[in-house]
């Protein structure tokens, strides 16, 4: 193909200045709006429909410097962005790169870096701190679980994070949340559902809890009381809409329930909207358990 030409220079993109040298504005308008080619930033394509690697390579070209990732563009690289906003996150370079609704550029000075496959990025610790001190609480959380989920950094170094961002806004509800961040959490809406055990002041869960029912089989559930033989459930929407996902938590339920578990399900209005409901239904399956 003709186009391969200039995009060969840079790993699969160019700048409007390179392929105007071997074709006219109309050529490359038409081979845009044909999908061909792909509009990155204002001035760069790609030959590929642009993902973040794409978006900070072209960056990189605008620039003309190595451009350093931050906030959730870091974050969705380590792989605990868990509320994912679109944008492409940057350092700013020192250079003039102009802002955009689909690029924020931010000042950091003296935060910490890690190279990941070629690409400078906020520290994963810093990174994860930094988000979570933007959140809700919930999310916080959530962040924070997510964080030693990827296994990207450890509850020390999320600690020594949280002290070189003291005074910054947010670091109190961060710091008194990350000692109860955990990486068995497997999804935001875990987290979330584990803080309103915590708020309501819950008997600590086993999360990820392993039981075995009758026929041998092994059940892990979210959150689970041993001592009360009751566990809880968080139920997405997504998941049930699935019917094999539905009949296998039919079977999961009734299994549980020949060895003597009680199991409470949850959906994100049980979560968000009916807090002290859905912890109030626990309480009485303690109660009758005991």
């Amino acid at each position: 193909m003709a186009l391969d030409g200039p995009f060969a220079l840079h790993d699969g993109i160019a700048t409007t200045t390179q392929l105007l040298a071997t074709m006219t504005y109309r050529t490359l308008a038409r081979q845009v709006r044909d999908g061909k080619v792909f509009r990155v930033w204002h001035g760069v394509y790609s030959l590929r429909p642009p993902d973040t690697a794409c978006r900070l390579r072209a960056l990189d070209l605008l620039a003309a410097t190595p451009i350093v990732g931050c906030m959730n563009t870091a974050a969705q690289i380590y792989g605990f962005d868990t509320d994912p906003d679109g944008r492409t996150h940057i350092l700013d370079p020192g250079v003039r790169v102009r802002p955009s609704p689909d690029l924020m550029v931010h000042q950091r000075i003296g935060a910490p870096l890690k190279k990941v496959e070629g690409r400078l990025l906020t520290a994963p610790a810093w990174t994860a701190i930094e988000m979570a001190r933007t959140l809700r609480r919930p999310r916080t959380l959530a962040t924070l679980d997510a964080a030693l989920r990827s296994g990207s950094c450890s509850k020390a170094e999320l600690e020594n994070a949280l002290k070189e961002q003291r005074g910054r806004r947010g670091v109190v509800k961060v710091r008194e949340l990350l000692p109860y961040a955990d990486a068995r959490a497997e999804s935001p809406m875990e987290s979330e559902m584990r803080l309103v055990f915590i708020d309501w002041g819950l008997p600590t869960p086993e999360l990820q809890y392993e039981i075995h029912d009758l026929h041998g089989q092994l059940w892990r559930v979210d959150f689970a009381w041993p001592d009360y033989r009751v566990a809880a459930e968080y139920d997405s929407v997504d998941w049930h809409a699935n019917p094999d996902a539905f009949k296998h938590d039919r079977i999961k339920t009734a299994r549980l329930q020949e060895v003597r578990w009680t199991t409470v399900p949850a959906v994100v209005d049980d979560v968000r909207r009916f807090p002290v409901e859905l912890c109030a239904r626990i309480y009485r399956l303690f109660d009758r358990a005991a």
